[in-house]
């Protein structure tokens, strides 16, 4: 673990339950009942080994049915991205999967609404500090970049996954996988040469010195 990111995570210990406890509390979640198209269903997956945590934005309609972070197109391109099978990325012992909402929010005029506000300040905090093998803090989209970049004024996403080293080793900025990003991904054709290739790398490495 970095001493910067060590740093990170030791501010959050304090005051914590143990995280199969606080699982099931989120699990169980019912805070934004009545706000929500369908009954609370929060969608989560962590280990107190977990090394990679990918922090997303919420889950859709699919995910939300299902009960699988991750289970649709989104989840295969970054699957992709990863270099990594889905063995691989459900191994809680390996990833981490914690939306910025837990809940599918809704549609909105121009795709899903944005993730429920109340659920990062309330959870994220907690099941961090619980997780005592953190290697890497994935940040995708803007929701999680602007929620744990915030001290950094004046960016644009796309200057964030551009300049993507400059937040190692704490936090790794990269755009959502989401179909609907194709545009953005041909307008920006250096992701897929550049930080596609040095995601595969880190994870392959994390994942070779998690193997026993």
């Amino acid at each position: 673990m970095s001493s910067n990111l060590g740093l990170f995570l030791l501010f959050l210990s304090f005051n914590l339950k143990p995280l199969e406890e606080l699982l099931k509390e989120i699990r169980s979640c019912k805070i934004c009942k009545g706000q929500l198209p369908n009954f609370p269903r929060p969608v989560v997956q962590a280990s107190v080994e977990s090394k990679i945590v990918i922090i997303g934005q919420a889950p859709g309609q699919k995910v939300q049915h299902s009960g699988i972070p991750w289970d649709d197109q989104s989840g295969n391109e970054l699957r992709r991205w990863l270099g990594v099978s889905k063995e691989q990325f459900y191994n809680d012992k390996l990833f981490a999967l914690v939306p910025m909402g837990f809940c599918y929010p809704g549609k909105g005029n121009s795709g899903d609404l944005p993730p429920r506000s109340e659920c990062a300040p309330r959870w994220h905090q907690p099941l961090l500090a619980e997780m005592k093998d953190i290697r890497l803090i994935m940040l995708i989209g803007q929701y999680a970049q602007n929620y744990y970049l915030r001290d950094i004024k004046n960016t644009t996403l796309t200057e964030r996954v551009r300049d993507f080293r400059n937040y190692l080793p704490s936090f790794l900025p990269i755009v959502h996988p989401s179909p609907r990003n194709k545009i953005w991904q041909k307008r920006n054709p250096w992701f897929e040469y550049e930080v596609v290739p040095f995601l595969r790398a880190v994870t392959a490495d994390i994942i070779q010195l998690s193997s026993p």
